[in-house]
């Protein structure tokens, strides 16, 4: 039987997330598993008149060219990927997994190699969704997988899911629109500020943020959303940071991540497990030891975590910093194969503070503030 939840959803994406139009071409991608999504999104989107390409992805497929596959075609780019980024309007995508362990084994340096296929075409989908010329929006489609890694049955990651995104409400579009006009106060607020000093458990660290556009996640380009984040200034950072949370990337789990930083560079890199892959990932190229994201998290929807990245960094009470390339849009400098966000719990006793104002404290804005 369809879930109506996931109709919303589709409508959500077409109709506010990417505001599709009339002749647009619309590029959508997901694993075989979430077939159903890509069918409800393609209807949405040929209803408003777009032009519809579809990418089913097999990830077996991609674990033989990682395990059996020579340099030459480890090094070879993704066309799906290429063709979306470079000639859609839209591009819409769905994770979501068989198995979301399935990289597990695989060396971090073959997923590096892999990586680096693809990164001119990452620059031009970073520099088209700057531009305006590439609308995006990704979201979860349940899984049994990731609902076994969130330690959940696929009912409950199912409502987990669609309560994230307010899909359970009766107009979903009217909340985010809410959502939007709430956290704007905050982006004002903090647009014209040059440095944030944060303090939590094992973490004082101060970056550079004057200059740097502070942007609005409301739903428009991951769903469900909730956080403001912009690229720090990338030679201004200094200090420690601990992340709370395990920082997973490419199916690999790192705990306990720990990362000094001078003049924007990591320059010491320490985890309680899985800091070989933590270390391999730093070296991916000139700009993996650098910052390109700050942000907080501001959805109260979602309270526990999950070991799904989309949710874990969108946790109300929380901020996470991202190692890799930053956004332009948001006046980030930094490029680099990899984008890994990691998450610092603020409840107990964290605190923000913006060119010496403290604005944030305990998991929460200070409302007074903006009075």
């Amino acid at each position: 039987m369809l879930d109506e939840r996931l109709v919303k959803l589709a409508d959500l994406l077409v109709n506010y997330s990417t505001q599709v139009k009339e002749g647009d071409k619309v590029s959508i991608k997901a694993e075989d598993v979430a077939l159903p999504f890509v069918i409800e999104v393609a209807k949405a989107a040929v209803k408003k008149g777009a032009f519809v390409d579809y990418s089913i992805t097999v990830p077996e497929v991609e674990e033989a060219i990682l395990k059996f596959g020579n340099e030459m075609q480890l090094s070879k780019p993704n066309n799906d990927y290429g063709m979306a980024v470079k000639e859609s309007d839209v591009w819409i995508t769905a994770w979501g997994s068989k198995n979301s362990r399935a990289r597990s084994n695989i060396s971090p340096e073959l997923l590096q190699k892999r990586r680096m296929a693809n990164s001119d075409e990452r620059k031009i989908y970073v520099d088209r969704c700057a531009s305006g010329a590439l609308r995006w929006c990704g979201t979860q489609f349940p899984t049994n997988a990731e609902a076994q890694e969130a330690q959940m049955s696929l009912e409950e990651y199912e409502e987990f899911v669609y309560k994230a995104g307010m899909l359970d409400k009766e107009n979903p579009i009217e909340e985010w629109k809410k959502v939007e006009a709430n956290q704007e106060r905050w982006i004002k607020y903090l647009d014209d500020k040059k440095e944030l000093r944060i303090i939590s458990k094992d973490t004082d660290i101060v970056i550079g943020i004057g200059g740097r556009k502070w942007m609005n996640c409301c739903g428009k380009e991951n769903f469900p959303d909730g956080e403001i984040f912009t690229s720090p200034q990338e030679n201004n950072i200094n200090g420690i940071i601990s992340f709370s949370y395990p920082a997973i990337y490419s199916g690999r789990m790192v705990e306990g991540v720990k990362l000094e930083v001078k003049d924007g560079k990591i320059i010491k890199a320490t985890a309680d497990s899985g800091e070989d892959f933590l270390k391999a990932c730093l070296e991916t190229d000139a700009g993996s030891k650098y910052f390109g994201e700050v942000a907080i998290g501001t959805n109260y929807n979602i309270k526990r975590f999950t070991r799904n990245i989309l949710f874990d960094e969108k946790i109300g009470g929380t901020i996470h910093m991202a190692v890799g390339c930053g956004f332009p849009d948001a006046g980030g400098k930094n490029m680099s194969a990899i984008h890994w966000d990691m998450i610092c719990a603020m409840q107990d006793g964290g605190k923000i503070f913006a060119d010496g104002e403290l604005f944030y404290e305990n998991g929460k804005f200070i409302e007074s503030v903006l009075k």
